[in-house]
């Protein structure tokens, strides 16, 4: 994975805003929240996308009661397989935990966080991991609206 470069002032050619692609194995907890963040954070200025190399059949149930828990709904979202599509239209990519099964497109912003896997967690740890979440997902929004 190369290491991120600047997306300052990049834009989806369709919709004239930055995308984001959110990226795990199952598509069920950490992309998925990661997304929910973004989509509430940003008010719709970025195109969020979110996939997974392997989709689950179901969200993490614990993941979207952690997101209920801040007034944000996931539990209408399904698992998403990740597509070319996706990634040709991000400006970033962000991945978590997909390691060689995540695809590399030249020319995108990549970054990959280093996050604890949701999946038969507790409520507690749960928290944690979509606390860290969405500080990070603060951060990718401060980057892409410079």
């Amino acid at each position: 994975m190369s290491s991120p470069s600047a997306v300052e002032n990049q834009h989806t050619p369709k919709s004239g805003k930055p995308a984001v692609t959110f990226v795990c194995v199952h598509n069920a907890g950490r992309s998925q929240m990661a997304a929910g963040f973004l989509r509430e954070l940003s008010a719709g200025s970025v195109v969020v996308y979110s996939g997974g190399t392997k989709p689950a059949d179901q969200l993490n149930p614990v993941a979207v009661e952690a997101m209920a828990e801040l007034g944000i709904d996931i539990a209408a979202q399904s698992t998403n397989e990740l597509t070319a599509d996706m990634l040709q239209e991000s400006d970033a990519v962000i991945t978590m935990g997909c390691g060689d099964d995540c695809p590399y497109y030249p020319g995108k912003r990549y970054e990959d966080w280093p996050l604890e896997d949701p999946a038969g967690k507790d409520i507690e740890t749960v928290r944690r991991i979509r606390d860290d979440i969405k500080a990070r997902v603060e951060g990718l929004l401060e980057s892409l609206t410079r």
